[in-house]
């Protein structure tokens, strides 16, 4: 950034420069009625035109910016210090404050590995001023270069100013939920059938993975609903009245997701509980067939033990067929009791 003399009718700090913040920004552009001036452009030079014409603000892109390279942006911009420390440290939850000048929005992105069934989750920061917007990306972020090119396509749309710009990073972020809703859709839907098969797998261990990834993307989704609330009413200062129908679709599409994350988390709990009663209807079952035989076998003991028995007064003790007359009598109970349970769909 080059060095600029301090307008003494709206004096600021002291603006600071360096490699930090230059490796920090993805891109710097002044537009002015919409269109986007022409070369590259320096910060505090944008900053300055963007106050002085009318019609005109900043959008600055910064990725993963540290302390340092943040301090030169919030200097530049009035930013508050507390919404700078929430975009430096990231870990925050999706939100929108307000404060006297600005907007500060957080944005949760959201990316289902399927590989993995894994929910990868990063966090868009967006600071929107009267005339400058300041978007900060922290780890698998939105790629927001085509989310720029599309606006500054449609000249009507970024003449709005920096609402206009919100509404676009907001649209992109929140279609970037339904694919990862896909895929996760699919994975629940193969572990349902998984637990409805007829196979003796118990999934367990997947269906809490997936439930808690199901609250993962929760996290990102559910407290976006209050803050789509409040810009579709228009109720939000700094916003162009214009921009209110663009919020509302963002709105349904953000309501549509939260639906289907609210679905599948109560789907993977029937699962849940639908595959611990069959794990406990499978176990009956065994033990029901090792009762079954333990039976067959009791009768076999119990005659066999009576026929061991070592006393001399016993009934076809001297009897030629009474060996034979034991074992028939053991296979005949055996055979009887067996059909029987099968009869009663024990075995």
């Amino acid at each position: 950034m080059s060095l600029q003399r301090v307008d003494l009718e709206h004096p600021r700090r002291p603006r600071h420069t360096g490699d930090a913040l230059d490796r920090a920004v993805v891109d710097c552009a002044l537009y002015c009625d919409g269109v986007r001036a022409p070369g590259r452009v320096e910060l505090d030079e944008a900053a300055d035109k963007a106050r002085d014409q009318e019609g005109s603000f900043v959008w600055l892109g910064l990725n993963s910016p540290d302390a340092e390279a943040f301090a030169a942006v919030a200097d530049e911009f009035g930013l508050h210090d507390l919404a700078v420390e929430d975009a430096v440290h990231a870990h925050q939850r999706p939100k929108l404050d307000v404060y006297d000048d600005h907007l500060f929005v957080v944005l949760k992105t959201v990316r289902y590995v399927d590989a993995t069934e894994v929910v990868e989750t990063g966090e868009l920061m967006v600071f929107v001023g009267r005339d400058f917007v300041v978007t900060v990306r922290h780890g698998i972020a939105a790629e927001l270069t085509p989310v720029r090119k599309q606006l500054e396509a449609r000249p009507g749309q970024m003449a709005l100013g920096p609402s206009a710009v919100l509404w676009a990073v907001m649209d992109a972020v929140v279609d970037g939920y339904s694919p990862a809703l896909d895929g996760l859709e699919d994975d629940v839907d193969e572990v349902e059938d998984q637990v409805f098969s007829e196979g003796r797998s118990s999934p367990t261990r997947r269906i809490y993975t997936l439930k808690r990834e199901v609250m993962e993307f929760s996290r990102a989704v559910h407290p976006l609903v209050d803050v789509m609330e409040r810009l579709a009413r228009g109720d939000v200062s700094l916003q162009a009245t214009a921009t209110v129908a663009l919020f509302r679709d963002v709105q349904d599409h953000v309501l549509r997701a939260d639906e289907r994350v609210i679905g599948m988390d109560g789907l993977l709990s029937s699962i849940l509980d639908a595959n611990v009663a069959q794990v406990t209807l499978q176990q009956n079952e065994d033990m029901r067939k090792i009762t079954a035989y333990v039976a067959i076998l009791a009768v076999c003991t119990l005659i066999a033990g009576v026929y061991g028995m070592n006393f001399e007064n016993m009934p076809e003790l001297r009897w030629d067929l009474g060996y034979p007359f034991a074992l028939a009598l053991m296979g005949g109970v055996s055979t009887y009791m067996y059909r029987a349970f099968r009869r009663n769909r024990w075995l």
